[in-house]
């Protein structure tokens, strides 16, 4: 059985977990906060000077400083709900000396956008063949929400999933602000893999972008974009859902157009010339995306879903094709 308490550990140092920090400590419930990062040097900033040095440095953050450590095992020892929020590419790094016994009993929240590498597996599916998480006690935080508005303090609409959507409605209630509104949904697999392929869509919008398509062409892109997501999702978990709603369409359409999205931002260098390498190393920032396309591809050999967008990319990224020529190629599959 599962804790119904109110204690949360974030795990992560980056802007979304700095995001997650601060509406979880703005939030008036009770609730007592945890926070572990990797960089001893960060946690050692943020316990003089109550701001994160790396991600959102304009953000206080309130958590007392005995609550924030780089011991991970301590941390999460401490917690009721365990909040991931590490990069898809580096969690099994982050989770290594944690085991099932660890994790036992405990609530475990995905706010990691991404498709674990080599496994080829989604968060919930991960830690429940891995760490044991019986998928009544995980929950997925999903929807349009970039952490550099979150700081800001702009209105922004998160679903919380769980298939268990009394547990979802809890953790909603420590999640809801002035400036954040929680929905629940009961559709951990459609969330979980939407908010995956929206970032490889975010950036064969920025390939568009970068090859020197305009706005016309990006509109018939995202709208071919959605459809292919509702294509996959229906494959893979084939329950009731409505596309349109802020947890699918809202965060694509977000991740494809915003200022704040690395995913796009990391498309529009690629099709600009930029190697895979290069773009990364001038981003300092991870595009979840990337690693996802490759993730996806394997995936879909199993459900052969037509998905022309995602092979394209996959195509540009892994196979090293021109990204004009494939972007050619693939306007001849849109309507």
């Amino acid at each position: 059985m599962s804790k119904q308490g109110n204690k949360i550990a974030v795990v992560g140092g980056g802007s979304w977990a700095t995001a997650n920090v601060k509406i979880l400590t703005d939030n008036t419930s009770e609730k007592e906060i945890f926070w572990w990062m990797r960089n001893a040097q960060a946690v050692e900033h943020i316990h003089k000077f109550k701001h994160n040095p790396n991600y959102l440095s304009s953000v206080e953050i309130s958590v007392p400083p005995q609550n924030i450590s780089t011991d991970l095992k301590a941390t999460i020892k401490e917690a009721d709900f365990v909040l991931l929020n590490v990069p898809a590419a580096f969690l099994k790094d982050a989770l290594t000396g944690i085991t099932p016994a660890d994790l036992a009993g405990k609530n475990i929240i995905s706010a990691i956008k991404g498709i674990v590498p080599d496994e080829n597996q989604i968060i919930g599916e991960f830690l429940n063949q891995h760490y044991n998480i019986s998928f009544q006690n995980f929950l997925v935080i999903s929807g349009p929400c970039h952490a550099e508005e979150v700081a800001l303090e702009k209105l922004s609409y998160l679903t919380i999933a769980s298939s268990d959507t009394e547990l979802a409605a809890t953790f909603a209630g420590m999640f809801n602000t002035r400036y954040i509104k929680t929905n629940i949904s009961d559709d951990i697999y459609g969330t979980e893999y939407g908010a995956v392929l929206k970032n490889i869509y975010a950036i064969a919008g920025g390939i568009c972008h970068g090859v020197g398509y305009g706005d016309n062409f990006q509109a018939v892109l995202i709208s071919n974009a959605i459809r292919e997501l509702e294509r996959f999702v229906a494959a893979v978990h084939p329950i009731d859902r409505d596309i349109k709603e802020s947890a699918y369409l809202g965060d694509l359409m977000v991740t494809a157009y915003s200022q704040f999205s690395r995913n796009r931002t990391f498309g529009n260098m690629i099709g600009k010339g930029y190697t895979v390498t290069s773009a990364q190393l001038e981003m300092n920032m991870i595009a979840e995306g990337y690693y996802a396309v490759n993730c996806l591809h394997q995936v879909n050999k199993q459900y052969n879903v037509f998905m022309p967008i995602c092979d394209a990319v996959y195509a540009i990224l892994y196979q090293k094709r021109p990204p004009a020529s494939e972007m050619k190629h693939l306007a001849e599959h849109l309507s």
